[in-house]
C-alpha cells in the first residue's frame, strides 16, 4: 500500500492564518500486499512568490515533485528548476515539471528498474531532449525508489536537492550536495541553440547514488534546496522525530510536513538569521546573513508494514 496526500502551499498559508483549520486534500490510495514495507507519503510546499507563483499538484513555483508506485516499488522525487533562465524569457518550471512528470509516467508504465534510480532520471532527461518542442532550462533532481521485495531504498541525487533519513531519533542517511562551486549545483540542462558552451550541463550518470536497507518507522525527507538552505539539520531532525510512529496517521505526518515547509518559508525571508546558506556563503568568502528566499518543496514519507 502506498498513500500520498497533496496539500498546496496556498491552501496551507490560508489555513495557518485561520488557525490551521478547514484543510482540504486530494488523496490517492493504492492497496496491495502488506507483507512488504511500503511508503506513506505527504507533501507540502510554497512558491517563493505566493501571490503569483504556481501552486498545483506536482509543482510549487519552479519546484516539481511526484509520488507513485508500480509492482513492488514506491517511487518519490523532487526537482528544482534553475530560476536564472527567467531572465532569458524561459519558464524554469517547465523543465523540472516535465522531468518529474516523465519519471512518474515511466514508473506507472513499468519502464524502469527498481535497482537503478539514476537510470530512471536518465530516461526522463533523454526523453526531454528528444521532445518535438524543445523544453529549455535546467534542474537539479532527487529520486528515491523503495524496492518492497528487498526492503531496500535506492536513491539518485544530482545537485543540491536531496534527502535525509531518520531512524531511532537520529540521522542515518543523508545525501551530499553536488556543486561546481558555491551556489552553482550540478544540473541537468537543455540550453537554447548557441548557448551550449555558456551553460553548465551535467549528465544524469553524474548523479550521486546510494542504497540502504529500510526499517519500519524510518522517516524520509526528500526536499529541494529551499528547505536545506534555510533549515539547519538539528531542526529538521527534531521535526522528523515527531513523525516517528505515525505511519497509520497520515494527518499527523502531514502536520510535520506542513511545519517543516512553513518554517523553511519563514526563515527564508528572515534577513537577520544565520541560515545554512549564509554560513556556506561565509565559508566561501562572501559576507552574507539571512535566509535564502526560494520555492519550498517538502516530500515527507514514512516506511510502514
Amino acid at each position: 500500500m502506498m498513500q500520498s496526500i497533496f496539500w498546496t502551499g496556498r491552501v496551507l498559508s490560508r489555513a495557518i492564518r485561520n488557525g490551521l483549520s478547514n484543510f482540504s486534500s486530494a488523496t490517492e490510495l493504492n492497496v496491495t500486499n502488506k507483507k512488504h514495507p511500503y511508503l506513506v507519503s505527504v507533501v507540502c510546499g510554497f512558491p517563493k512568490d505566493i501571490s503569483n507563483g504556481r501552486t498545483r499538484k506536482g509543482q510549487f513555483g519552479d519546484d516539481a515533485w511526484f509520488s507513485t508506485n508500480c509492482n513492488n516499488a514506491d517511487v518519490i522525487g523532487v526537482a528544482d528548476g534553475v530560476g536564472g533562465w527567467r531572465a532569458y524569457g524561459i519558464d524554469p518550471g517547465e523543465f523540472s515539471s516535465y522531468l518529474m512528470k516523465t519519471c512518474e509516467r515511466l514508473v506507472q508504465m513499468g519502464h524502469f528498474k527498481s535497482s537503478e534510480p539514476s537510470d530512471l532520471l536518465a530516461k526522463s532527461y533523454y526523453e526531454l531532449l528528444e521532445h518535438k518542442k524543445p523544453i529549455l532550462g535546467s534542474s537539479t533532481a532527487c529520486v528515491m525508489i523503495l524496492d518492497r521485495s528487498e526492503s531496500v531504498m535506492r536513491a539518485a541525487n544530482i545537485g543540491d536537492s536531496g534527502y535525509m533519513v531518520v531512524r531511532g531519533g537520529r540521522v542515518v542517511h543523508r545525501s551530499h550536495e553536488q556543486q561546481h562551486y558555491f551556489n552553482t549545483p550540478y544540473q541537468l540542462s537543455l540550453p537554447p541553440p548557441g548557448h551550449d558552451r555558456n551553460v553548465l550541463s551535467d549528465r544524469p550518470e553524474s548523479a550521486e547514488t546510494s542504497e540502504f536497507p529500510v526499517e519500519c518507522g524510518d522517516v524520509i525527507l526528500v526536499a529541494t534546496d529551499g528547505v536545506f538552505d534555510n533549515v539547519p539539520e538539528p531542526v529538521l531532525l527534531a521535526e522528523m522525530r515527531r513523525a516517528q510512529g505515525v505511519a497509520g496517521d497520515s494527518q499527523r505526518l502531514q502536520a510535520v510536513a506542513n511545519s517543516i515547509a512553513w518554517m523553511a518559508r519563514n526563515l527564508s525571508f528572515d534577513g537577520c538569521y544565520m541560515s545554512p546558506f549564509a554560513k556556506s556563503a561565509r565559508q566561501n568568502g562572501i559576507d552574507a546573513i539571512g535566509g535564502k528566499p526560494d520555492d519550498i518543496t517538502v516530500l515527507l514519507a514514512i516506511v510502514a508494514l
